[in-house]
């Protein structure tokens, strides 16, 4: 019996790695992100597929490195899904000529876009794609990264202006 699809994420203490002493578990490995920066660039080096949440921006990062003779890699912005099946089947129909993944890879970045990229994982993240489906997706990597920074952008002036799905904890004496 073949298993379900699964869905893995990078977080919670199951996945985390764990710093070791003498022996002793002593914490989890984070760095001034609060990720495991290794552990996410070896999930951005290895994955089929893989989804980027961000803290701001209510959209997703889709980047599949699947290709075959006439599809190359496929990084997208699109938007949050509802449930792990409702990916999966959104997966499909952007990618119909492939088959439903064993498992989709995902990890949350809790900052902003500017700090993404200067991290060096969005530099991880072309360069792959650029190494699976040549120079255009260098040009394609850039207009998604523009994508969420403009939704960055529009998030956070949303909230400083008090827009849909935010609320202004104060407000100007008439």
């Amino acid at each position: 019996m073949k298993k379900p699809p699964c869905f893995c994420a990078l977080f919670g203490p199951s996945i985390r790695l764990t710093r070791v002493r003498a022996g002793r578990r002593i914490g989890p490995v984070m760095d001034d992100f609060g990720l495991d920066m290794e552990e996410v660039t070896k999930v951005i080096e290895s994955a089929h597929v893989l989804v980027v949440r961000f803290a701001i921006v209510d959209k997703r990062l889709l980047i599949d490195t699947r290709t075959n003779e006439k599809e190359g890699p496929f990084i997208a912005v699109v938007p949050k899904a509802g449930s792990v099946e409702e990916r999966f089947k959104s997966l499909k129909r952007l990618r119909p000529r492939f088959p439903l993944p064993e498992k989709i890879m995902s990890f949350m970045w809790p900052r902003h876009m500017e700090t993404f990229h200067n991290s060096g994982l969005w530099n991880r993240i072309e360069s792959r794609l650029v190494d699976l489906g040549g120079e255009p997706m260098s040009q394609r990597c850039s207009e998604v990264f523009d994508e969420l920074s403009r939704e960055e952008k529009m998030q956070v002036l949303a909230a400083i202006r008090g827009g849909e799905g935010y609320q202004s904890i104060w407000e100007r004496p008439s």
